[in-house]
């Protein structure tokens, strides 16, 4: 199994008291909580853990975009990628990913990944995302041509890494006379594109259809491998059989020496994360027009977003893997096993957790688990009915 470190670089000193009474993390929850020296400090802290993993020996660092709040401070992922580039000398860079509906441009995102696989030599992931319901609201982006604005984005940004330019574009949406970016991709034809979303349908079927790496974000492990198994039927219909490798989970993993150790030191954080930085309603999570009804049922079940949640809760759903490093490894064994994934997309740092925390979690997942997964391959289970009843 390959083994990426992602960080959201949450403003870890937010006032989760002010989050509470005001009602949600996004979008209107002013900026006059933002301490620019605080985030000063965070932003170096947060590049020296992604930098510490690589030398620790995670397959790669991921980053994302997200707008307007204290839950993430990335908004332009691409900047955060770019100071990754030079510092990350063995892993891979992610930017898991950019929310191609959401810029006027598609062609600054087809310039800004080419720069930063050409300064990794090779070594950048493409992520493409529609972005959360919340980034429209911020970014004044009509949710019903969401869909549109990402398919006509995605066939510009990919003409412009695999045609010759100058050419003429012209869309619905995007408009160009001149085609023509300089630099191009390191890699040919382009970075492997990665598509990670909440579980909506016309995503997993898209995704698939291309070929691309799917990515599932937080959710229960049972649900999680029931959109694999969507995944892997729309690839048959697709006229192939879906790898391992194609599939990814996105999780949260704290290592501690017991399992009542790990669940005590995780709790203040992981709470703080799920009840405070991830609080927002539902009609910002899901604005109407943003998807389809079917995708809509399908991801508020699946999401754990929009109710009080403890780390019990989001233990037992198998949301997030905290215990020794026995523990932690029989988990993982079990949810690679049910879900069939071959790339664990790993949160150490969470919430208002402190460095030395991060760190110290960072070297327990590289030393405790990594190994024992280096050369292991998801294993079928035989009674997978019945664990995702």
């Amino acid at each position: 199994m390959q083994f990426f470190n992602m960080h959201l670089m949450p403003y870890a000193d937010v006032d989760l008291e002010a989050i509470r009474d005001h009602g949600t993390a996004w979008v209107t929850f002013s900026n006059r909580h933002y301490d620019p020296v605080k985030g000063a400090d965070l932003y170096n802290r947060y590049l020296d853990e992604l930098e510490y993993a690589d030398e620790m020996g995670f397959d790669g660092v991921v980053v994302n975009e997200h707008h307007q709040t204290p839950y993430g401070l990335m908004p332009t992922p691409g900047v955060l990628a770019g100071a990754l580039a030079r510092s990350v000398k063995r892993g891979k860079v992610a930017v898991l990913g950019r929310a191609l509906p959401l810029v006027n441009n598609p062609l600054t995102i087809a310039e800004e990944f080419a720069i930063i696989d050409n300064l990794t030599r090779g070594r950048m992931i493409a992520g493409f995302v529609r972005g959360i319901g919340a980034e429209y609201h911020a970014m004044g982006i009509n949710p019903t041509e969401s869909l549109e604005r990402f398919n006509e984005a995605h066939e510009l940004i990919m003409q412009a890494w695999t045609r010759p330019g100058p050419f003429v574009y012209s869309g619905k949406h995007y408009q160009f006379n001149y085609v023509n970016p300089w630099p191009t991709p390191y890699q040919k034809p382009h970075p492997p594109i990665w598509t990670p979303s909440q579980g909506s349908s016309q995503t997993i079927r898209w995704a698939a259809q291309n070929r691309y790496t799917y990515c599932q974000t937080l959710s229960p492990i049972a649900t999680v491998a029931k959109f694999f198994d969507m995944y892997r039927e729309e690839a048959r219909k697709a006229g192939y059989e879906a790898a391992p490798d194609q599939l990814a989970w996105s999780n949260t993993i704290y290592v501690a020496e017991s399992d009542e150790r790990a669940m005590r030191e995780a709790r203040p954080h992981m709470e703080a994360m799920i009840n405070g930085f991830f609080k927002m309603p539902v009609e910002m999570l899901l604005p109407p027009g943003y998807t389809n009804v079917e995708s809509l049922k399908r991801i508020r079940a699946a999401k754990v977003i929009g109710k009080a949640q403890t780390l019990d809760d989001l233990v037992k759903s198998g949301v997030v893997i905290i215990g020794s490093p026995e523990t932690v490894r029989e988990k993982l064994e079990e949810y690679q096993d049910l879900a069939g994934f071959n790339t664990s997309i790993t949160k150490t740092q969470f919430g208002t957790m402190p460095t030395e925390m991060a760190r110290d979690n960072i070297t327990a997942v590289a030393t405790e688990v990594i190994p024992h997964f280096r050369d292991r391959l998801p294993r079928p289970v035989d009674n997978k009915e019945a664990v995702n009843a």
